[in-house]
């Protein structure tokens, strides 16, 4: 159940991005924060598919690309895993036919604000749900003795 959760709180921050980014390149179109969603559904769909394969290749490939750039990552004081994560964040949209990303600008944005958010709304609300369930299932447990 808390999986689901947070695959659902990931694919809302996802969403809560590209509104920020959409606000943002209104603002000023020379960020040149270019992405795509699909109309509808199928925009929906490439949401949660994209953040399915982002937690996935986060999962598998980031330890190893992680150990393989820990030199360059020393070197730049922890920086260079913005990149790292951006480099994730387009890879994951180059999969998905919901949902496109265009540019470096765009994957660097994305990581920082999707990793921000969504970590705000998996310790807020997910972790706030997950103890009420388990206090839910505490109180049956005692109810039955």
């Amino acid at each position: 159940m808390h999986i689901l959760l947070r695959w659902i709180g990931s694919a809302l921050a996802l969403y809560l991005t590209t509104v920020a980014a959409g606000a943002l390149n209104a603002r000023d179109p020379a960020l040149h924060l270019r992405y795509y969603f699909a109309p509808g559904m199928a925009g929906v769909a490439g949401a949660l598919l994209f953040v399915l394969v982002l937690g996935t290749a986060n999962a598998i490939l980031r330890p190893l690309v992680k150990m393989l750039t820990l030199p360059l990552t020393c070197l730049t004081l922890g920086l260079f895993g913005f990149l790292v994560n951006a480099f994730f964040f387009w890879l994951a949209g180059q999969f998905i036919p919901g949902f496109r990303v265009a540019g470096w600008q765009f994957p660097l944005f994305g990581s920082v604000v999707m990793s921000l958010v969504g970590g705000l709304l998996n310790n807020v609300v997910v972790s706030r749900l997950e103890s009420g369930l388990k206090s839910g299932s505490r109180a049956r447990r005692e109810r039955r003795r």
